[in-house]
């Protein structure tokens, strides 16, 4: 009986999390993301597009931390990566994150799989404008892996993002 219940709990525990076997639903506000690329469950054509709405629906996290570009401790708060991924149905091995500006870096799918990575829309509670990195900042969990405090993750730390192209 006690072996029933753990198996219960532990499909109970992953249903939340597992891929979304539904179509995405069409964003209804002005589309802050797009992911192309290697994705399952597009909205727009071969895309899955993502309005405000949408992404702070997602599974996400806040924390405070210090970051290179700001000052003291500051506090972002979005989606986190994979839960993205997830809701686009989209897996590669790469992920080549765009900017407004054309910067673009390429980032290894492990570190949203495997980190609590985000695409922070709120810095200290505000929406982000262009102007202050925004509309999304990919942000990662400095506050709780100081040994990513390093030149490499800062340069995947990519702001004003517009894109994420999911690749093999």
């Amino acid at each position: 009986m006690l072996r029933r219940i753990l198996i219960a709990s532990a499909i109970a525990l992953l249903l939340p999390t597992a891929s979304p076997s539904f179509a995405l639903d069409k964003p209804k506000g002005e589309v802050i993301l797009r992911v192309t690329g290697n994705v399952g469950t597009p909205n727009d054509g071969k895309v899955a597009a993502f309005d405000l709405d949408m992404l702070e629906a997602l599974k996400g996290r806040k924390a405070s931390m210090e970051t290179p570009w700001t000052k003291g401790k500051t506090e972002f708060q979005g989606p986190l990566i994979r839960a993205i991924l997830a809701a686009a149905g989209a897996d590669g091995k790469v992920l080549k994150v765009k900017a407004l500006n054309d910067y673009s870096s390429d980032v290894p799918i492990a570190d949203a799989k495997d980190l609590d990575t985000i695409l922070a829309v709120r810095m200290n509670s505000k929406l982000m404008s262009v102007r202050d990195k925004g509309p999304l900042f990919m942000i990662y969990p400095f506050d709780t892996n100081p040994e990513l405090y390093n030149e490499k993750y800062f340069s995947r730390s990519v702001w004003q993002v517009m894109e994420v192209e999911v690749v093999n």
